[in-house]
């Protein structure tokens, strides 16, 4: 049986925010889990783009990493208060305490854990991430994780995304760490 054919029909009561690193498949993995509860999919990078109305590695270039986090802060905050949704937040957006309060607060937070490998392997040809103009950038992005690990550790839970994971199989392993939590979602047959 797939997704769409459950007996019962799934009801998100809460954000699902997924966080973690650069290259962790938060997009990807949350448009397949919000085609699976059929519910909406959101992606505070991609609202700050609209807001902002330039690139996010132009509004670090022009306005700097902490004007950026507050704008993101805010556009988080804002996506939140709205209809229960998955939402996919930037890699540094969980690292703000008013933001992890706020996640905590009105939604639920997800961490998709992934090592080193698999995130140089996803990320290294991309020439999107500001964080990682540098001269050796698989050394910042190792840096970035070490520094980040703890924060993400945090998170109300985890799920670890692997090598030989399709999109799928990612979604579906965040749907079953959802299912233990009756306050975020109902009627997920395990």
């Amino acid at each position: 049986m797939n997704d769409g054919e459950r007996g019962t029909a799934m009801k998100l009561h809460k954000t699902v925010v997924l966080v973690g690193m650069m290259g962790a498949g938060k997009t990807a993995v949350g448009k397949e889990l919000a085609r699976m509860v059929s519910a909406p999919f959101l992606d505070s990078d991609e609202a700050i783009v609209a807001a902002a109305a330039m690139p996010i590695a132009e509004i670090f270039e022009r306005d700097g990493e902490e004007f950026f986090r507050a704008r993101e802060a805010e556009v988080i905050a804002r996506l939140l208060r709205g209809r229960p949704a998955i939402l996919s937040v930037g890699g540094g957006a969980f690292l703000r305490a008013t933001t992890r309060e706020l996640i905590s607060e009105l939604g639920v937070s997800v961490w998709l854990k992934a090592d080193l490998e698999l995130l140089w392997a996803r990320v290294r040809q991309k020439t999107t991430r500001p964080l990682l103009m540098t001269p050796d950038p698989r050394a910042t992005l190792a840096g970035l994780l070490a520094e980040r690990e703890p924060v993400y550790a945090k998170a109300d839970l985890v799920v670890e995304t692997l090598p030989a994971y399709a999109i799928a199989d990612t979604a579906r392993a965040v749907l079953m760490k959802l299912a233990t939590r009756a306050d975020v979602i109902e009627g997920v047959s395990t």
